[in-house]
């Protein structure tokens, strides 16, 4: 993200004098509310009035009720509740030039003139085609007498800032909209139903999922569960579809697979433009091939329930981000929308990104689909090469002679099983021979290695825990053995799958090197960790499940504390010493505070954030929630914590603590971290085999280099390759996290949305970015 130095203003007083107004529009998407009250809470801490339009565009034309001041208590218990709380409609009235003449008429009245929309690309283009004519309608109202000359003159300038909510991820220059997560989440519930019921039987299932110009949830939902085959409107199949499609569940089943999924977007389509629906698919496969076959159409399903935990920390980083926009807007800053790139916040200009979102549709109904593809924007092409290499190749009938072997190391975690599977699939289809190690270094040492094949690790992506067996034993004390087995099992290359204890392992072996020839082979380390704690990556496989389980556990407790009213749950999150866990489940949940050991707190916090939640229980939100990591301080145990909580809200709050334990290892893994986990799985193997090729000298394998070890991790905006020697200087042994963690810049967020008087930093804000840049040629 470009970032700006600008002179510190007092943010507190960003908005003062300022007015704001929140609508959401089009379809609804879970994560919304999330928006809607990060957006009302950071303007009211600017010191701006923020209004609720309620039923989108229509309550902007029709105002009066429909246009209402916003409180801070009017947000609260939001967060987890799906749709939008203060409605959407379709409007008919905003797109004729009378019914915006009587929006702007009604915003004037209020001196609002700084509008946050949160809908599609049509609610986004509707209002920059309404600013753009801002100034003729007030021109207009002014001759007709409905406003003054000084109302017109108080209001001359409306700003915009947009903030896409659609569960189709059909918006380009965002990898991520509100509510896609989240509608993933529940394809995949029913995914993961169906599958057990298919294969009870031998069946083929058809499932039919929402995207009527955009296949991201087909996609994804391809990739998360291992599917047969995928059909989405930015890339229909190739002439011959039919036998091509035969052969393949025809090849899957003879196998030894027991069930087949298709998935196919609303939207399908063939190379003639003519529509591809589960019907005709189901004929198809029924008349040829005669298997017993079912087709589940989603429907709305998808988006209902509550919002994910990622669409609710999305939607209150974008809020925090739209009212920042706004207030740093000036009459020259084009509209914008505040999207999210890898795990940044970003502004890009609006109307840019709906062009390009337009152009998709275009280079569609052109036969142009590979452009489609990449205007889609990098994560989508990602995502489309990896579901062509693993649900479209055969593997090779000539072999490379090169043995890989995939070991998990560490605590277990959801999506360990993705990656392997991944891993295992893409070393057969490159040539490889796939070695399993179980139970960790451990069966590194004892000989606990098997081949693993194609069939073996079916059904994997949406199992939790570890199907390999995990052990934290770390490899030093075991280096002789370890090399004998890497000569007798003839291992070429490694791929170790785990948490901390993956990464100093990884280390313990590249240090072997000198004493240890056999040590000299290509390795890369795949972060999965529920801790998030491994150097030279943002994101570990394992967290986001972990999150989820964190924060829909703290929604119950919520829930409970409402109904008794005045009383603090103390809640005890898992971690280490890294407190990600506790303060994204911290902002996802609604927390009032969160204690880690990276941000250090002495008596005189705790003593303020209890007389906080005693100011707290003052007003109609009486509840409060407090997370604690499991390391963040020797002495300020839970214990402590909820005695002292206990003692001092006496007669104004009671207190009860829980410690979440090894429920947040366990669960099937999010539809985040299957696909994260295929991802990584695939990507590293396709590493190893150019390292592979590289480091063959004089008919054998041998790798020395720093780079030929390398941590696969996500930063910032790509998945990158580091050597683990040059993350030394970036890691905390002791304490067994990074030294530098992105996460902890939004930290403050968190507080400030729980209503603490604190300083938001705003000398570094998001330059506006031009969505052109984003479209790659080549994906990473």
């Amino acid at each position: 993200m470009s970032k700006a130095q600008q002179p510190a203003m007092d943010p507190t007083k960003m908005g003062v004098g300022r007015s704001i107004a929140v609508l959401t529009s089009g379809g609804d998407a879970q994560g919304m509310n999330a928006a809607v009250r990060a957006t009302v809470r950071v303007g009211l801490y600017t010191g701006a009035k923020v209004y609720f339009v309620h039923e989108g565009y229509q309550g902007l034309v029709d105002g009066g009720e429909n246009i209402r001041l916003a409180t801070w208590e009017s947000v609260s218990m939001m967060l987890q509740l799906g749709g939008t709380v203060i409605g959407s409609a379709r409007c008919k009235d905003f797109r004729a030039r009378e019914g915006r003449m009587q929006a702007a008429c009604n915003l004037v009245k209020r001196g609002i003139t700084n509008l946050c929309v949160i809908g599609g690309d049509g609610s986004l283009t509707g209002a920059n085609a309404f600013r753009t004519e801002w100034s003729g309608l007030l021109t207009d109202l002014v001759r007709d007498g409905k406003i003054t000359e000084d109302e017109a003159k108080k209001s001359s300038h409306l700003n915009i800032v947009g903030m896409v909510g659609s569960i189709d991820n059909d918006f380009c220059g965002t990898d991520m909209t509100i509510g896609t997560d989240s509608a993933l989440h529940r394809i995949i519930e029913v995914v993961d139903a169906i599958t057990t019921t298919a294969q009870s039987h031998q069946r083929t299932f058809i499932l039919e999922v929402m995207g009527r110009h955009c296949g991201y949830l087909a996609l994804v939902t391809a990739l998360a569960c291992g599917a047969d085959w995928v059909f989405i409107p930015e890339m229909p199949p190739d002439e011959g579809w039919e036998d091509h499609l035969c052969r393949r569940l025809t090849d899957q089943r003879a196998r030894g697979c027991r069930l087949n999924v298709i998935i196919v977007a609303e939207g399908a389509m063939n190379r003639d433009g003519k529509p591809i629906s589960s019907d005709i698919i189901k004929k198809l496969v029924t008349d040829r091939l005669g298997f017993d076959t079912r087709t589940t159409i989603l429907g709305h399903v998808q988006r209902g329930g509550t919002p994910s935990a990622f669409d609710r920390i999305l939607g209150s980083r974008m809020g925090v981000e739209a009212v920042m926009a706004l207030l740093e807007a000036t009459p020259d800053t084009p509209a914008c929308v505040v999207s999210l790139s890898g795990n940044q916040a970003v502004r890009l200009p609006l109307m840019e990104c709906v062009q390009v979102t337009k152009d998709v549709t275009s280079a569609m109904s052109q036969g142009k689909f590979e452009e489609a593809i990449k205007l889609r924007g990098k994560s989508f092409e990602n995502n489309w090469n990896t579901y062509k290499l693993l649900g479209h190749i055969n593997p090779p009938d000539v072999k490379s002679n090169i043995n890989v072997a995939i070991v998990n190391v560490g605590a277990p975690c959801a999506g360990m099983n993705a990656a392997v599977r991944s891993a295992v699939r893409m070393g057969i289809i490159q040539g490889h021979s796939m070695l399993a190690v179980h139970d960790g270094f451990d069966g590194l040492a004892h000989g606990q290695i098997e081949p693993i094949t194609w069939t073996s690790v079916s059904g994997w992506t949406g199992k939790g825990g570890s199907m390999l067996g995990t052990k934290r034993t770390l490899p030093a004390k075991l280096l002789e053995e370890i090399s004998q087995n890497i000569a007798k099992f003839n291992i070429h290359a490694l791929v170790i799958v785990g948490g901390f204890e993956a990464y100093v392992g990884g280390l313990e072996l590249v240090q072997a090197r000198e004493k240890y020839e056999e040590m000299c082979i290509p390795m890369v380390v795949i972060p999965a960790t529920v801790s998030n704690n491994v150097p030279g990556s943002d994101f570990s496989i394992g967290a986001d499940t972990a999150l989820n389980t964190i924060t829909s556990t703290c929604d119950r407790i919520k829930q409970s504390a409402a109904g008794t009213k005045r009383r603090v749950f103390i809640v005890e999150t898992m971690g280490g010493y890294c407190g990600y866990l506790a303060t994204m489940a911290g902002l996802a949940a609604g927390a009032d505070a969160a204690y880690i050991f990276e941000d250090k707190f002495n008596i005189k916090d705790l003593e303020l954030n209890v007389e906080h939640l005693v100011d707290k229980m003052k007003t109609t939100v009486k509840r409060g929630l407090i997370l604690r990591n499991e390391n963040c301080n020797a002495n300020y145990t839970t214990d402590f914590i909820f005695n002292l909580y206990s003692e001092e809200g006496k007669g104004i709050f009671d207190c009860r603590k829980n410690v979440l334990g090894h429920m947040q290892q366990g669960g099937t893994p999010t539809p985040f971290d299957r696909n994260f986990g295929t991802k990584m799985g695939a990507k590293s193997i396709l590493w190893l085999t150019e390292k592979l090729k590289e480091c063959y000298r004089h008919g054998r394998i041998f790798a020395n280099t720093p780079d030929s070890a390398c941590v696969l991790g996500m930063r910032k905006r790509s998945l990158n390759f580091q050597p683990l020697v040059e993350l030394k200087a970036d890691t905390d042994f002791d304490h067994r996290i990074p030294k530098t963690q992105w996460w902890l810049k939004i930290r403050p967020i968190m507080k400030i949305l729980a209503k603490y008087d604190i300083k938001l930093d705003t000398s570094e804000h998001a330059d506006m970015e031009h969505v052109i840049k984003k479209r790659s040629p080549l994906a990473k």
